[in-house]
């Protein structure tokens, strides 16, 4: 470990659960929390320390969302970093294992999910490319029955948040991992809004099937720009510190609402405009 500054220091399950707490997390809250475990700084205890202490802050009452996207477990052919040869395709389709809720690793993600999905407790949803986990009373209802098709429109767990009226918390990331500006994308019409075809294996009845299903061509390109025309409105953000990183709590009812009228001013025919 490099020198550190006499300044800094540990950050705790007990310091970070106070700087939720400051940020405006409270009692019964339900967060969707998008992570940089690094960001932080020293957490004692790690991953685990930051798990433990979103729990704390929202309390018993409270439901704790991550995303714990899979986006390998996708057809080939549209893979890019890094992409396979083409004579690898057919192979892959072939025997790529179907999704499994509890063996399927998220790709990308960082340290908070992957913490969160080896708790007893976690309940994770079915879709292969876009999974969300939950902890708390209300992980049953996010992430339960989430659509194949459409995975971040109103049959997924971004929209089970917005009827819980749940808050997004950015913890050292910025608006591009911020999932709930997707769902804004699926209720906008744009004009270069672009329907396409994506396939995963998954289980039916019993047995590996690759399946194909339909979605929309989403792009967070211009995210940080959206993210930053709603905090300019002074409304439904506050912002702060979790340990050394800099933290942001939205109200995800306004962003998303704020969004779709967003996209459709901004986005043209060649999609996000930045």
């Amino acid at each position: 470990m490099p020198d550190l500054p006499a300044d800094v220091t540990p950050v705790t399950v007990e310091s970070l659960t106070a700087d939720l707490r400051t940020l405006g997390v409270g009692d019964g809250a339900t967060l969707l929390v998008h992570s940089s475990l690094r960001s932080m700084g020293w957490v004692c205890g790690g991953a685990h320390a930051a798990v433990l202490a979103l729990r704390a802050a929202v309390g018993p009452a409270g439901t704790i969302v991550v995303p714990t996207h899979s986006t390998d477990w996708s057809d080939p052919s549209s893979w890019e970093d890094p992409p396979v040869p083409a004579s690898w395709w057919s192979t892959i389709r072939a025997s790529m294992p179907a999704f499994d809720r509890a063996l399927t690793p998220p790709l990308g993600m960082g340290a908070i999910p992957q913490a969160v999905l080896r708790l007893p407790d976690v309940r994770r949803s079915d879709h292969p490319y876009v999974s969300f986990a939950a902890l708390g009373p209300e992980a049953s209802a996010v992430v339960d029955g989430h659509r194949l098709d459409d995975p971040l429109g109103e049959g997924s767990p971004l929209a089970r948040l917005y009827d819980l009226h749940a808050q997004v918390l950015l913890l050292g990331v910025g608006h591009r991992s911020n999932t709930s500006l997707h769902l804004a994308e699926y209720r906008t019409e744009w004009p270069g809004r672009r329907r396409c075809r994506r396939g995963a294996p998954v289980m039916v009845s019993g047995e590996r099937t690759w399946v194909d299903y339909d979605d929309i061509d989403v792009d967070a390109e211009d995210f940080p720009a959206l993210g930053a025309a709603f905090e300019a409105i002074a409304v439904g953000t506050t912002a702060g510190r979790a340990g050394r990183a800099e933290a942001k709590l939205l109200d995800q009812r306004m962003l998303v609402d704020f969004a779709v009228s967003w996209i459709a001013t901004h986005r043209g025919d060649t999609g996000p405009a930045g």
